[in-house]
């Protein structure tokens, strides 16, 4: 019996919304395992936000036992709090991948889209269209599940064997 390919946990941070997504990779293929998003309560104080996101990962990890996690790593923001509670999000993120003994690996946006659309540029719209054919999906994730799917997919492109 054939042991199936890695299944790789893709993750795109976010203190209000984190998008998560699961491929598979079998030799040159990839196939589509789930996607979604975490939302936590944005009545609730920020810590307890951060605690809900690394919840939900956990969740999501313990459900799905991923063999890779990947993730988004922060870009420079405008808004130097944003790019704060984005790398606090991140935080959270990583420890649930540690705490559950997953290798990392940790992408730019930029390195993301140039290996998923070819153009380091690439608009949220494109990213969705082309994970949507990469992936052979009747109909195109949101946006921050398709950014999460795109981050497993370059995670696959660059340090997944066959």
């Amino acid at each position: 019996m054939a042991h199936p390919g890695p299944l790789i946990l893709g993750i795109d941070p976010g203190s209000r919304i984190t998008g998560y997504g699961l491929i598979r990779k079998e030799g040159g293929r990839l196939s589509f395992v789930t996607c979604g998003v975490i939302r936590p309560d944005l009545k609730l104080t920020f810590a307890d936000r951060l605690f809900e996101i690394y919840e939900g990962i956990s969740q999501v990890i313990e459900q799905h036992r991923p063999d890779q996690m990947a993730i988004e790593d922060v870009f420079v923001a405008t808004n130097p709090r944003s790019a704060l509670k984005l790398g606090h999000a991140r935080g959270v993120l990583l420890l649930a991948g540690k705490t559950h003994g997953l290798p990392i690996g940790e992408y730019t946006p930029r390195t993301v889209k140039q290996t998923v659309t070819g153009y380091g540029q690439a608009e949220k719209s494109q990213m969705q269209q082309v994970v949507r054919v990469l992936l052979k999906l009747s109909g195109n994730p949101s946006e921050d599940a398709a950014d999460a799917l795109a981050v497993a997919i370059c995670h696959a492109h660059h340090t997944v064997g066959s």
